[in-house]
């Protein structure tokens, strides 16, 4: 069997109209004589009765556990019947199936769960019958036989996850954009839809704010080699992600993705002695990750302890740490910028150009750290769009530009 996986977003099966539109995607395949397997999200976004938004608005301020997990799961299932029916009453049969009934276990981590195993069994009987199956996204279940849901965007973990079960051809993740974005087209003029990238910078493009991709998923289809493509609905054009993408090292910037909305706080301890300051550094760490707060940006030197963490989250950091002896300073209302591309690896000059560009654009940095294909900055939040298309001009990311 050519298998191939199809995954249809929300925003791609909100009207009549673009559920024809994604269905005639799937017949092409089809008739291609591949055999589909699809993968849908709810349909719409709040207000919308079934998003997932909506449905969870139902139960108030509740935060997590099986009954929020087995009412929010609805707006998938309820979007997978539609659109099976649509594809059996336009001639071709196909089969609604939740993410349990389609072989997908997790663990009990309602909310966030994480997928342990998947049984393509059911799924592969269905193609054998010419069945286009039909899977609900975002939820598996408990060898116990809960339902899970497996986090925001958790649509595009099920398409990888499946597509890597199945040993599918291809995975295709069909969006209300054309594909991977130099940047955010709504903040930067001249961002455009990339043809390729490689699967390490979807990994570092999703982790660090592009919203295009669920980064677990690209996570998984990195560690799994699944090739997969995002693309736009109307278009049916987009990016294609796998290693087989070319590196230029003249341009070794591929895009940026942006994390709005963090604090930075920087930690600093009176303490001289090194094993002390040790001890100290490790107990700050430890009280922030028994709260369940994430962080980023993580710097760890003499100076103290630097990282960032949402704001929402940064009103929980102070009494995590008042009994201890150091000082904290929170600066909130930042922006985490990320300049990512494989062509860095090796190239000397690249944080010089990035600190210039910012510098010369009146911006301020703030912190930064990087990597091997990743260089993040950290800028007031008033400032970031300034930022942000300085980088993407100097770097030479608009269509038919040139780097500076």
């Amino acid at each position: 069997m050519n298998v191939v996986v199809i995954k249809f977003g929300g925003s791609s099966l909100s009207t009549p109209e673009l559920r024809e539109i994604a269905a005639s995607r799937v017949l092409d395949s089809v008739r291609r004589g591949e055999k589909p397997v699809v993968v849908c999200s709810a349909m719409g976004r709040a207000p919308e009765p079934y998003a997932t938004d909506s449905l969870a608005s139902l139960l108030g301020p509740v935060r997590g556990g099986p009954n929020r997990d087995l009412l929010i799961a609805c707006g998938e299932t309820i979007s997978c019947a539609v659109f099976a029916e649509l594809l059996t009453a336009l001639g071709f049969p196909a089969q609604a199936m939740t993410g349990m009934q389609a072989g997908i276990v997790t663990d009990e981590r309602f909310g966030d769960a994480e997928i342990v195993q998947v049984d393509p069994g059911a799924i592969r009987a269905l193609l054998a019958r010419d069945v286009i199956p039909v899977v609900t996204g975002f939820q598996g279940g408990t060898r116990d036989g809960a339902i899970t849901t497996l986090g925001r965007g958790g649509s595009d973990l099920t398409a990888v996850a499946l597509g890597d079960a199945l040993g599918a051809s291809s995975v295709e993740i069909y969006t209300d954009v054309s594909g991977v974005m130099t940047a955010d087209p709504r903040r930067v003029a001249g961002a455009h839809a990339l043809d390729r990238v490689t699967q390490r910078e979807m990994v570092e493009l999703a982790g660090n704010g592009a919203k295009v991709m669920h980064h677990k998923a690209a996570e998984l289809a990195h560690a799994t080699a699944t090739p997969y493509a995002v693309k736009g609905l109307r278009s049916n054009v987009g990016t294609t992600v796998d290693d087989g993408a070319p590196v230029d090292p003249d341009r070794p910037v591929t895009g940026l993705a942006v994390i709005p909305d963090v604090t930075f706080c920087r930690i600093i301890q009176g303490l001289t002695d090194d094993l002390d300051r040790a001890d100290v550094d490790r107990d700050v760490l430890a009280r922030i990750a028994e709260r369940g707060i994430s962080i980023d940006m993580i710097n760890v030197n003499d100076a103290g302890v630097f990282f960032i963490c949402d704001d929402e989250a940064a009103d929980a950091i102070r009494p995590a740490l008042s009994d201890l002896n150091l000082a904290l300073r929170m600066r909130p209302h930042c922006a985490k910028i990320s300049i990512v591309g494989a062509g860095m690896r090796g190239t000397s000059g690249v944080m010089y150009r990035v600190v210039r560009t910012i510098t010369d654009a009146g911006v301020d940095i703030i912190h930064s750290t990087d990597s091997n294909i990743t260089i993040s900055i950290l800028v007031p939040a008033d400032q970031a769009v300034q930022a942000e298309q300085a980088l993407h001009d100097a770097f030479g990311l608009g269509q038919g530009a040139v780097a500076r």
